[in-house]
């Protein structure tokens, strides 16, 4: 029964990550704006999936366990040019993509940098909620934030914390998503919640 499980789990989410940032995008691209968005939120995140990645790839974790992460990645990179495109800030893009491409590079040149990355990397993921929740509080309006993509990245949570029991048992990890698992409900929330007090005024 426990294959089967880990094979349903594992399927169901790629199939989640594989459009899980559409809604977001399409929202986007709909309305020629990224009202709403904190640039510095996705800027966070894509720092700690990129992190996570290079984790798992470097400790040889099976590809199962993570084979969402380089699509998450590059849905990401689409949503923040065109967060820089509506913002007028396109040329900032090639700067952030250097940075990410170095950090990527350095991350395995020494196990420790690596270890410490992993365990900051949850701390650097939480930020990236935590900035987006500010964001929402601030301006009180959800714009053109998806609580669908917020929501799906709950699921992914969920079955990470499944997947990562089963297989790696890395308390690192595990420790992440479910850290990520609350906050991802918190922000959905929070968008469901302004997104409706938007319609009743």
């Amino acid at each position: 029964m426990a294959p089967g499980l880990l094979d349903l789990v594992n399927l169901t989410t790629w199939a989640v990550c594989a459009v899980i940032k559409l809604p977001q995008l399409v929202a986007v691209l709909k309305a020629g704006s990224a009202w709403g968005l904190s640039v510095g939120s996705l800027l966070l995140e894509l720092a700690g999936f990129l992190v996570f990645l290079r984790y798992q790839i470097y400790y040889g974790y099976p590809l199962e366990t993570y084979l969402e992460y380089p699509i998450i990645i590059a849905q990401d990179v689409i949503l923040l040019f065109c967060i820089m495109h509506f913002s007028g800030k396109t040329k900032r893009a090639l700067f952030y993509a250097v940075v990410f491409w170095v950090v990527w590079y350095m991350l395995t040149l020494q196990k420790w940098i690596i270890d410490l990355a992993m365990n900051l990397c949850t701390f650097v993921s939480a930020a990236s909620k935590l900035v987006q929740l500010q964001h929402l509080w601030q301006t009180k309006d959800s714009g053109q934030v998806s609580a669908l993509t917020w929501g799906m990245s709950a699921y992914t949570c969920a079955t990470r914390i499944i997947t990562t029991v089963m297989t790696t048992n890395d308390l690192a990890v595990l420790i992440r998503f479910i850290i990520m698992l609350i906050l991802n409900i918190w922000v959905t929330a929070t968008i469901l919640h302004y997104s409706k007090t938007k319609k009743t005024d």
